[in-house]
């Protein structure tokens, strides 16, 4: 990895004036509505088994701002409109290629408010960002250093449910350099007792953000349930939830990042576990503390990180029996159940589910890295399947996404 390769998305808060709120306001409308046209048009075009592509939804959307019915669109700049286009393009790509689910329309009330602009519509100079159709620039507060010398490349303005708005700088930083191997290596298993339990013994408490603040959300949100539809007072109480939520959020960011970095700085080699958290959250009695432990995200800030740093990350397959095994003798358990914390061994080793599964977690994750992602460990009956095999037929397959030439059901936004 070179120094270019880096690049890191700087965002701040900044506060506008009524005038660059306004602004920003139509932008955030047009890009939405933009947005939504083309979606329009690429599903129209596909019940017919045709193709629309990126150059021709920029062709329409000249077209567009000549109606009538369109012609606000010229009252913003024309960047973001043409950004929003190559989202839209990125979207279609990722479901094409089965990485994504099929893009969905964008709501005035529930989707992000953003607009994206590239060099040719915004200024920096003097640490003064001043984006097309501004006159002043925005009054950023700058709550870290930015990379000396480093011009964005792009930027993109937000605002968030709780009326907070942000900026975000896309920047090459050059700070950013792979770190000096020690190779260390760790297994990582995430729980709920215990937000990560470490191979080395080491057990990160779980903070539960979201129930530290449960009681004050729940005031907020019968006092919001208890609102007119559509009034100012509604508007009021819908902003306290954002803002509690946003709380809850910021906080728990703040932590895995801190988690996260310190992990990538001490290890060389981190082993995780691939969980499948869209399948788990769907248990009703875990789904509140699992959305709260935030494993997703964790995992999503330890793989950027590890590959900012050169570091690797290995994900053993999610049916490794990591709770069921033996880290001492190999032999797998029948049944281990989540209210069994401590168990024995017919070796006599006394094991901590956890730190039992951190150890698998880590030998797994060795022999994966030394022999390939099919090394697997074997029962202790003689010549019996790995765990990956054994459980491999219990998956749902997955539906493919339609093809060119399959007509689309989908019900109209």
């Amino acid at each position: 990895m070179t120094v270019n390769d880096v690049k890191r998305a700087f965002r701040y808060r900044f506060y506008p004036s009524d005038a660059q709120a306004a602004e920003l306001s139509r932008t955030f409308g047009c890009v939405r509505k933009v947005y939504n046209l083309a979606l329009a048009a690429r599903t129209e075009a596909w019940t017919r088994q045709e193709r629309v592509n990126y150059n021709q939804t920029s062709a329409m959307l000249t077209a567009w701002k000549k109606t009538e019915e369109l012609a606000h669109l010229n009252e913003v700049s024309s960047v973001p409109l043409q950004q929003t286009l190559r989202h839209s393009q990125t979207a279609f790509t990722n479901f094409f290629g089965k990485r994504a689910r099929y893009p969905h329309f964008k709501s005035r009330r529930k989707s992000r408010k953003s607009a994206e602009y590239t060099t040719s519509r915004f200024r920096f100079r003097d640490g003064k960002l001043t984006l097309a159709k501004m006159p002043e620039p925005l009054d950023i507060v700058w709550s870290r250093p930015r990379p000396e010398q480093a011009k964005p490349s792009t930027v993109t303005v937000s605002q968030d449910a709780a009326g907070r708005w942000f900026v975000s700088l896309l920047c090459d930083d050059p700070s950013v350099t792979p770190l000096r191997a020690n190779g260390n290596a760790v297994g990582i298993d995430v729980g709920l007792d215990h937000l990560l339990t470490l191979s080395t013994g080491e057990k990160v408490t779980n903070p539960r953000h979201e129930r530290k603040d449960r009681v004050r959300l729940a005031k907020a949100q019968r006092n919001l349930a208890k609102k007119t539809r559509g009034s100012a007072n509604r508007n009021k109480a819908r902003r306290e939830v954002a803002r509690i939520h946003a709380r809850i959020a910021d906080r728990r960011r703040d932590g895995l990042h801190k988690l996260t970095t310190r992990l990538v700085r001490e290890n060389q080699t981190l082993v995780i576990e691939d969980l499948t958290v869209r399948t788990m959250v769907k248990n009703r009695t875990l789904a509140r503390a699992i959305s709260d432990a935030a494993w997703s995200q964790f995992r999503s800030m330890l793989e950027y990180k590890a590959a900012w740093y050169g570091r690797e990350v290995i994900a053993v397959d999610r049916w490794f029996p990591s709770s069921k095994l033996c880290s001492a003798c190999g032999t797998v358990q029948d049944t281990m159940p989540l209210h069994v914390r401590t168990w024995t061994c017919d070796c006599g080793t006394t094991h901590d589910r956890d730190v039992n599964a951190a150890k698998n977690l880590l030998a797994a994750g060795r022999a994966v890295a030394a022999c390939g992602t099919r090394v697997r460990p074997q029962r202790s009956t003689p010549g019996g399947q790995s765990a990956m095999k054994q459980e491999v037929s219990r998956r749902k397959p997955q539906e493919p996404p339609p093809f060119r030439g399959e007509s689309v059901k989908r019900s109209s936004p």
